[in-house]
C-alpha cells in the first residue's frame, strides 16, 4: 500500500527511515551499488521527498504501528444496530487506526482499499482498520462489536 512520506528521523545506527502517514518506519538507506538514494544525505535531498509514496509491505500485512494509543470508541452494535454508514465503505482520517472487537457471532470485514481483502471477525479474531482505506462491515447473523480509535501518542 503506498503512504506518502511526512518527516525523517534516523535509527540506533544511524541509518535514515522515512516516516510515513501510517505511522510506520521505513529505511531509506543509501548503500550503492545494491541501493541508490543519494538524496537521504543531505537536509534538502530529504526535504524534496516529503510527500512522496513508498510502499508500506506493514499495512499491508495489516500491522498496527508502535505507540497508538486508544482515544475513542464507538456503543455496541448488534446485526440491527449497525449505522448504515459502517455497511457501506468510509474511511478513517490520517493517522487514525480502528481495531474491531467482535463479542459475539462473527461480522464479515471487507477492505476495499486493500484489494477487497475480505475477513471473518470473530471473538478471537480482531479487525484492523487502516488509516484512510476504504473498508465496510456486513453481519453473518446475529453479531455484538464495537469499534476502538488509535492514533500515535503524545
Amino acid at each position: 500500500m503506498l503512504r506518502p512520506i511526512t518527516g525523517y528521523h534516523q535509527d540506533e545506527a544511524n541509518d535514515w527511515v522515512a516516516e510515513l502517514s501510517c505511522g510506520h518506519g521505513q529505511h531509506v538507506r543509501h548503500k550503492p551499488p545494491l541501493v541508490t538514494r543519494p538524496w537521504v544525505l543531505t537536509p534538502e535531498g530529504r526535504a524534496s521527498m516529503l510527500g512522496t509514496e513508498l510502499d508500506c509491505v506493514r499495512c499491508d500485512r495489516l500491522e498496527v504501528p508502535d505507540g497508538l494509543v486508544a482515544y475513542k470508541r464507538t456503543p455496541e452494535f448488534d446485526e440491527s444496530t449497525i449505522p448504515d454508514g459502517l455497511r457501506k465503505n468510509h474511511a478513517t482520517r490520517a493517522g487514525v487506526w480502528g481495531m474491531i472487537h467482535v463479542l459475539s457471532g462473527r461480522l464479515r470485514y471487507r477492505i476495499d482499499g486493500l484489494d477487497g481483502r475480505e475477513l471473518l471477525l470473530d471473538p478471537e479474531t480482531r479487525g484492523i482498520v487502516l488509516p484512510e482505506v476504504l473498508h465496510h462491515v456486513d453481519p453473518e447473523g446475529p453479531v455484538r462489536f464495537f469499534v476502538e480509535f488509535h492514533r500515535k501518542g503524545g
